[in-house]
């Protein structure tokens, strides 16, 4: 009786464990079941259409076109005439053992790009053939196509996923496509859409004899979604043109909604060079360590430069802010400042005003270095020492959006430098003041900063006190984007007050002084040009090349539409090259059109080139010294 019991006992037992295991499989991971992980089970994909680019006004920036990729499945190949095989693809015998080998390494039950990208021509002749080879077929998919020569540094481009991501992401394949810079990487997972999925059950002898399980684990593939830039495509092809012939960065914002309008980085190349079969030749020559130019290089958001005279705005607007200067507050200036009892230590000045008080107001229109040096000693010194001093103005001009990444929605970026107290506080053995580091005055020293960071504080000084994070994506189908992150504006620590007399002095720039020569009767400019020196090694010599040229303006003065900053490398002052391309800028814009009168100047960007400089032989900088 006692092992009849028993008996039973263990029989229901193990008939509740096989119930329960069953359960488990069918019902609990039935819907996370992965059939491809059955090797009797062979996964055909269907790759979705990725979604199309729009500027903001519609224009069509990114599409599709079909593209031929020939796959390989390697443990279903059989004997083939390999010299047949390799003529039609128009490939070696020894290329051809070093895919299929690469391919088994990879898996060889999982199907891997064999040939990527075959012309319409060698597809069609393929496909006649192909039945004759066990274990290839031909897979299509679609790859970008850019009906206009811009923006390749917006846009990216899209590369293969390599047998390492393959390997760490079930979610992909090798071979398939995803972004891989620019806004192809940022938003990939909106563009790239889901691939679908169909499950066929092999016999045996491996041979498909239908649909796995009646196909409920198939899935439809699901396109990716369309997506609108802030991008203004005109404005965006109008200053590469301007650019051409010259290397840096120009970026445009619009102030109220932080939107970047245009993002120029030149010099920059056609974004159909890395698309279709010749993309790996041209990434050798694009990618080239040795090329100055670095076209791949987005001087907008990777460039870093000395902000050079744009930055006395902030010094100005610091200077009002912490009460050690007021509108009357007034300097002298005898063709520079002596800041210590050396003959070296005197910084030069070019506003011409020798002798007579200088105020705000003509500081700024004239560019007086004279007085931006006496504010600068004056913010540090109001406290009882540098250090507190250097940290208090760090603060305020950190608040812009300085010395930090913005938080922008692209992936590439440098943060820059703004120093402060503990920055100087290590480099100097000895007691040290304001003096030391009296360049920060001027915008130079070791203040850092790229194209889209002083485009930011254009538009914070053009929003009288605040700014958006700038960003890219403008809509996500029809829907426009609503991301806290990107609608909230970010306030500066400096008081709304103090703006309206600052503003008033940029637009003297473009009425009297340094730019008054770029004037436009109908559209006010508030700008402020600039110059940084730039120091290389030449054959293991130190010499000065020609300056950046740089300047930041905001148009209309009173209602800002564009907010913009460019830097030209070794473009001399900023009202000979940086200035007059702000201002072409500002009126395309506006007015979708360069008045007659202003065509000469047009015509005089276009036609300048300082390949020559360029052309020298520079090595690359000591780290001292800011390119």
């Amino acid at each position: 009786m006692k092992r009849n019991v028993l008996l039973y006992a263990i029989i229901s037992i193990t008939g509740l464990v096989l119930i329960g295991r069953l359960f488990q499989l069918q019902i609990i991971r039935g819907a996370d079941h992965n059939p491809s992980q059955n090797a009797a089970i062979k996964t055909v994909y269907d790759y979705p259409e990725r979604g199309y680019i729009y500027d903001r006004n519609g224009t069509l920036l990114v599409a599709n076109q079909l593209s031929y990729d020939v796959m390989i499945i390697p443990q279903e190949v059989k004997p083939l005439d390999t010299l047949e095989f390799c003529s039609l693809l128009k490939i070696t015998k020894e290329n051809f053992g070093k895919r299929f080998k690469k391919a088994e390494n990879y898996a060889r039950w999982l199907p891997s790009v064999f040939l990527k990208q075959l012309a319409k021509e060698d597809f069609a002749f393929l496909q006649e053939k192909l039945h004759k080879y066990k274990g290839f077929y031909i897979q299509k998919r679609n790859i970008r196509e850019y009906p206009i020569n811009s923006a390749a540094n917006v846009l990216g481009y899209i590369s293969e996923v390599n047998e390492w991501e393959a390997k760490n992401n079930p979610n992909f394949q090798q071979g398939e496509l995803i972004g891989s810079k620019g806004v192809e990487k940022e938003y990939d997972s909106i563009l790239r859409g889901i691939k679908g999925k169909k499950f066929l059950q092999r016999d045996r002898l491996n041979k498909i004899i239908g649909s796995y399980k009646n196909g409920i684990y198939d899935t439809l593939a699901v396109n990716g979604s369309d997506i609108t830039l802030t991008i203004d495509s005109e404005l965006q092809q109008y200053g590469e043109l301007l650019m051409k012939g010259k290397r840096g960065g120009i970026v445009a914002i619009e102030p109220k909604t932080g939107e970047i309008l245009a993002l120029i980085s030149s010099p920059s190349y056609n974004p159909n060079m890395m698309v279709g079969r010749q993309r790996a030749a041209n990434s050798v020559v694009l990618m080239d360590p040795e090329n100055l130019d670095k076209p791949m290089f987005d001087r907008g958001l990777q460039a870093t430069y000395p902000p050079g005279s744009p930055f006395k705005i902030i010094n100005a607007l610091i200077g009002l802010q912490e009460g050690v200067i007021n509108h009357n507050t007034h300097f002298y200036c005898y063709n520079g400042f002596q800041y210590g009892k050396r003959k070296s230590e005197f910084m030069g000045c070019h506003c011409e005003i020798y002798g007579k008080p200088i105020r705000l107001h003509t500081a700024i229109s004239k560019s007086c270095n004279s007085y931006f040096s006496n504010t600068y000693i004056r913010i540090i010194d109001k406290y009882n020492n540098p250090s507190k001093g250097m940290d208090a103005w760090s603060k305020h001009v950190k608040s812009f959006g300085l010395g930090n990444y913005l938080g922008y929605d692209l992936p590439d970026g440098k943060k820059g430098l703004i120093p402060n107290g503990k920055y100087y506080d290590d480099r100097n053995k000895y007691a040290w003041g304001p003096t030391t580091n009296i360049s920060n005055a001027i915008g130079q020293g070791e203040i850092d900063t790229s194209p889209i960071q002083l485009a930011n504080v254009t538009a914070a000084i053009a929003n009288k006190g605040y700014f958006y994070t700038p960003h890219i994506l403008k809509k996500v189908g029809k829907n426009a984007i609503n991301n806290p992150k990107f609608t909230k504006p970010k306030y500066t620590t400096i008081d709304a007050k103090h703006f309206p007399p600052i503003i008033d002095a940029m637009e003297e720039v473009f009425e009297t002084g340094t730019a008054k020569w770029l004037k436009m009767e109908d559209i006010a400019i508030a700008g402020k040009t600039g110059t940084a020196e730039n120091f290389v090694i030449v054959d293991g010599v130190k010499k000065q090349l020609d300056d950046h040229s740089i300047l930041i303006a905001f148009a209309p003065k009173d209602n800002p539409k564009i907010a913009i900053a460019v830097f030209v490398e070794n473009g001399g002052y900023g009202s000979t090259i940086a200035a007059p391309i702000t201002s072409l800028l500002v009126e395309k814009y506006l007015k979708k059109e360069i008045s007659s009168k202003r065509k000469w100047i047009e015509k005089r960007m276009i036609d300048l080139s300082l390949q020559d400089i360029y052309n020298q032989k520079i090595k690359k900088p000591k780290e001292e010294f800011k390119d």
